[in-house]
């Protein structure tokens, strides 16, 4: 494989021999045998270690682009998953992606605050998005994009993984059932203890969505959503900050409790200081939880009275993205569509406002 060089990276174009290319839906056989191709937008942790690992098990899709400001990193990629020269854009030369039949769908995998921007590209270029979570960093930007991909008839999903995820859908499946009550309290808890990040880490900054409450805070507030299976109508959160000389702007912890009109209350936590990872609903006639509840394997639980929450799959990305693969090819509903990105940014408006005025509530 030949190694590009920065200046004709940057200054790349797709053969001028390719016809424009709009997705479409198909159908029986042809649905079947078809593998969309998927380029990925950002080659950072998640694409590298996860999501490009993932696709290679896939049935339903592949890897065959990729979208890096890095041209240091092209090389690796190509003899890895032998992506073409003409598969392999800038972010600069992004939009011209409108002219290549090979790529049907653009997974967002950047920081929160370029989801928008690269949203809109992909749409305007006339491919299916996937984008990765937290959707935006406001409602307002959340709704910017679903208008961008239905006026070109793309079809927007937002990668909450969990949602595909066997037993997490066993928990979706009480909040409708109440084999155990009527819901009355729900604990969701996610976080991690890492290192401090290095200066100059988007997770650090405000304005590129860093934060616990951005980074990890989707995790219980997704998580209280579906396992109540209502949307919250008021909330009351606070910040905490352990390590003020290095998170200088942003959170380090939020603790929030959000109100449902049942009367059902849910105590959440998020924090990149503390390993936590447990989701619990206690009912009127018993309990169940799962713990781990946001790990990327092994989520398992239990009842109150005993049954074991431990369905398995071999991997959760690969479940996800053949699962929007197939909502693309048979061109039926995705199962986490831009909507349902745009109900949890809302939410982490209100608790950002409710921990900046001293824990005030605010409705929802």
């Amino acid at each position: 494989m030949r190694v590009i060089n920065r200046r004709k990276f940057l200054g790349m174009t797709t053969s001028a021999s390719l016809l424009s290319y709009a997705p479409t839906a198909l159908s029986g056989k042809e649905a079947t045998n078809r593998k969309l191709g998927v380029a990925l937008v950002g080659l950072g942790y998640y694409s590298r270690d996860l999501l490009a690992p993932a696709l290679q098990l896939t049935q339903h899709c592949e890897l065959r682009g990729i979208v890096t400001g890095s041209p240091d990193k092209i090389s690796d990629w190509q003899q890895q998953y032998a992506i073409k020269d003409q598969n392999i854009y800038s972010y600069e030369t992004m939009h011209e992606v409108a002219n290549n039949p090979e790529i049907d769908v653009i997974y967002i995998v950047l920081p929160t605050a370029l989801h928008k921007k690269y949203t809109l590209i992909a749409a305007d270029a006339g491919k299916h998005v996937w984008c990765e979570k937290p959707m935006a960093m406001t409602a307002q930007d959340c709704e910017t994009m679903i208008v961008a991909c239905n006026k070109n008839k793309v079809k927007l999903t937002i990668g909450y993984r969990l949602q595909h995820e066997p037993n997490t859908q066993t928990v979706m499946q009480f909040a409708e059932t109440k084999p155990y009550g009527a819901i009355q309290t729900i604990t969701a808890r996610a976080g991690y203890k890492g290192g401090a990040p290095k200066t100059g880490n988007w997770r650090l900054s405000r304005a590129m969505g860093g934060g616990a409450a951005y980074d990890m805070g989707v995790y219980p507030l997704n998580a209280a959503r579906y396992a109540s299976g209502e949307e919250p109508i008021a909330v009351t959160a606070r910040h905490e900050v352990y390590r003020p000389d290095v998170f200088t702007e942003v959170d380090e912890a939020t603790f929030f409790d959000l109100e449902f009109a049942s009367g059902a209350i849910a105590n959440c936590a998020t924090s990149v200081n503390e390993n936590m990872n447990l989701l619990r609903a206690n009912c009127s006639e018993g309990w169940y939880e799962l713990s781990p509840f946001q790990s990327y394997t092994d989520v398992k639980g239990t009842t109150s009275d005993g049954k074991q929450l431990d369905k398995t799959t071999a991997n959760q990305q690969a479940a996800q993205m053949d699962n929007d693969a197939l909502a693309i090819l048979n061109d039926t509903q995705v199962l986490v569509p831009g909507e349902e990105g745009l109900k949890d940014i809302k939410v982490v408006e209100a608790i950002l406002k409710s921990a900046a005025n001293n824990s005030e509530r605010v409705q929802i």
